[in-house]
């Protein structure tokens, strides 16, 4: 993927974000601006709030582990496993503030226009089509993700203070599209990505079967299963050895059988991968995870913690990829409603969990052991996503993949050595000993 990078003076608001955890959340994303660079060869350049114009050319992604994964995955932030994608033009702006249809209050149509007008760009589906069904759950699922990758991108914008966001908009050949984010090379951030997609058509038979190996009864309906997709993802890497990489992606799916019924389920998850163990950061990361999920029940933080410490585990290594957070998929209970909710409330999380850390540890200073510590974890977070990572796995194995798309999660740089073992009790041991037995940092 080719990327445009601008050099700028460190915004404002840099500083003024320097704040502890509690202030954090009430920190507001709609405040705060996120400057976005089209890619090369695009009309011009946008460095404003809102919706970037022109075209761009690219893939982007549709996230999933389980059958999602399998069909794109964690770090395909691509359309993996449906191969083509073509140049796509920018809807224009005013695409988003059309007149409401016939019936429909002009307020309603005039509030959608203000919520997509915050975003990174306009939906990928048409802005007429979300106004004809505001309570259907594909509508309300994109514009959240569409939300939360505004809020991601602004927030980390505003803590590197350089680098732009890249606006890649693609879209898919049988149907769908999305928007890929990228910031590169900036002050803070080595690499960040922050994707989205909405995608449609009919399932193959080999991710039907891989459905049904997980229970799921599903007959075609003339020959066929259509299906719909959506979801956010991202993986932000720093520079710094003591700032943590992050990942998180929210995703639903529906497939429609042959007598009309609707198979539909949540997935997603938010995990943070350190160089070095942070006490501080690791409670109060979970911590803030915990609070959205006890907004839907006691139970809930504890099976995902676990679900988390469980997929992220690297067999040949005997240890995890990071100190674990929340991971679900197949969530289709107790209804559509109340899953949703719990899902935004997940996804809305990871601002006031993730970006705090990064603040007060970008400027921390560091010496060249450390970073060499950085690299060789960044190594084991590679060995992951190529060995394990389901939907990666996928993605590289099915013939006309964007590749390029498939490694975006993967860091710019990382390391390997041979038999490199770190000393007794030293702080690179400390760490190691919790990847290979995950603790509570809750209570």
């Amino acid at each position: 993927m080719a990327l445009r990078l601008a050099r700028l003076g460190s915004g404002p608001g840099w500083h003024a974000l320097r704040s502890d955890y509690g202030q954090l959340r009430a920190w507001s994303p709609r405040g705060a601006s996120a400057r976005v660079r089209q890619l090369p060869g695009t009309a011009g350049t946008q460095s404003r709030r809102g919706l970037g114009h022109g075209p761009s050319a690219g893939g982007g992604s549709w996230l999933g582990t389980g059958l999602a994964a399998a069909l794109a995955g964690l770090a395909g932030l691509a359309a993996a496993a449906f191969g083509h994608v073509q140049r796509a033009e920018m809807v224009p702006k005013s695409s988003g503030a059309r007149s409401p249809s016939p019936g429909r209050r002009e307020e309603d149509g005039d509030e959608l226009a203000r919520r997509c007008s915050a975003f990174m760009s306009s939906p990928v589906t048409d802005v007429r089509e979300l106004r004809k069904r505001p309570e259907d759950m594909k509508t309300k699922m994109e514009l959240m993700i569409m939300d939360i990758q505004a809020q991601v991108c602004r927030a980390l914008a505003q803590v590197d203070g350089v680098a732009d966001f890249s606006v890649d908009r693609w879209e898919r050949k049988e149907g769908g599209g999305g928007i890929t984010c990228v910031l590169q090379d900036g002050r803070v951030f080595e690499k960040a990505g922050v994707s989205i997609s909405v995608v449609h058509g009919n399932l193959s038979e080999e991710a039907a079967n891989q459905m049904r190996s997980r229970g799921m009864s599903l007959t075609r309906k003339d020959g066929k299963l259509p299906f719909t997709a959506m979801g956010v993802s991202s993986v932000i890497h720093p520079k710094n050895p003591y700032a943590p990489t992050m990942h998180f992606n929210y995703r639903y799916f529906e497939v429609e059988e042959s007598d009309g019924g609707t198979h539909w389920w949540f997935g997603g998850g938010c995990d943070l991968t350190p160089t070095y163990l942070n006490q501080e950061d690791a409670v109060h990361f979970h911590r803030t995870l915990k609070e959205a999920c006890d907004k839907h029940g006691p139970d809930i933080y504890p099976k995902f913690k676990k679900w988390c410490d469980d997929y992220f585990y690297i067999v040949h290594r005997g240890e995890r990829r990071g100190i674990g957070g929340i991971f679900f998929d197949d969530l289709n209970v107790p209804s559509k409603e109340e899953a949703f909710r719990l899902v935004k409330s997940c996804a809305e999380a990871v601002v006031p969990s993730y970006v705090p850390i990064v603040k007060k540890h970008c400027d921390d200073s560091f010496t060249p052991q450390d970073k060499l510590w950085q690299q060789l974890r960044r190594g084991r977070y590679v060995e992951f996503n190529l060995v394990y990572d389901r939907g990666t796995k996928f993605g590289l194995f099915t013939p006309g993949s964007r590749i390029e798309s498939i490694l975006m999660s993967l860091p710019l740089t990382a390391r390997w050595e041979y038999m490199h073992s770190p000393p007794e009790n030293s702080k690179e041991a400390e760490i190691l000993e919790v990847l290979r037995h995950p603790k509570d940092w809750v209570h």
